[in-house]
């Protein structure tokens, strides 16, 4: 199993347009982008995508992808979404899951789109391109909906938090514990947010659930640089590649990027 973060950046991405700041300035400088959020998944010769950013068609051409088996969409939010034409276009019958609000919120925008929408609910399990995925319920207001996802497959087990703030429900969090991988939200340094995890609050979060390694992601130019920020967060990057091969307890763990 492959897990690669396509765009680590937030709905504006970076840099951002028409901003000066030093972070951006540098972003433009040396040549490097945060793209909006996506992960793909790679098992078993197949293609899953967590989110279809509105950078996908980049970041799957960058992947070689020529065919997406499944997605599953986190939120309703045009970060997380509006990327999903790029592929569709030339594929057929992609299969889409997510909760029943969800599936209704991003439908009123994709309405000209013929895709399969598979409902699902947080915390019942269901199999996907060979792996167990669960959804779980997430903070992310004003919608009524917004979910992270438990990714397993041969006693690994990864946990992406969505966009959401510091409040996620009790059940959630004992969904989402004990993962080897935990990729986290987080927005800013130290702002407070009333949708969204700063830096702190992300990390706070992963030592709650026991995670083994953590990787932040949805990171805007509040950071400074990636050269700079790395040195104190575990700041991810875009096209970052994380790969679970063979039975865990054979595994070294050690060996991630």
């Amino acid at each position: 199993m492959k897990v690669v973060l396509l765009g680590t950046g937030d709905s504006p991405g970076t840099p951002v347009i028409g901003c000066h700041c030093r972070t951006c300035e540098n972003a433009r400088k040396y040549g490097w982008e945060r793209r909006r959020f996506s992960i793909l998944i790679k098992n078993e010769e197949k293609t899953m995508i967590i989110d279809t950013s509105p950078d996908m068609r980049y970041q799957l051409l960058k992947m070689n992808v020529e065919r997406v088996d499944a997605v599953i969409w986190t939120h309703c939010h045009y970060d997380h979404f509006a990327g999903f034409g790029d592929f569709y276009r030339v594929q057929d019958d992609v299969v889409v899951y997510t909760s029943p609000e969800v599936h209704e919120d991003i439908g009123k925008y994709m309405d000209f789109m013929k895709y399969k929408p598979i409902e699902v609910e947080s915390y019942e399990p269901f199999k996907v391109i060979g792996l167990k995925v669960t959804i779980v319920d997430v903070n992310h207001p004003p919608l009524r909906r917004a979910h992270g996802v438990v990714i397993e497959k041969d006693g690994y087990k990864i946990s992406i938090s969505g966009d959401t703030n510091i409040d996620i429900p009790n059940k959630s969090i004992e969904e989402m514990k004990n993962p080897d991988l935990f990729i986290v939200e987080a927005l800013a340094p130290k702002f407070h947010f009333r949708k969204h995890m700063n830096a702190e609050e992300a990390m706070l979060l992963s030592k709650k659930l026991k995670a083994k390694k953590v990787v932040l992601t949805h990171m805007s130019h509040f950071f400074p640089p990636h050269n700079v920020v790395i040195k104190k967060y575990p700041a991810g990057y875009d096209f970052q590649t994380f790969e679970f091969n063979g039975k865990k307890e054979k595994q070294d763990l050690s060996s991630f990027i």
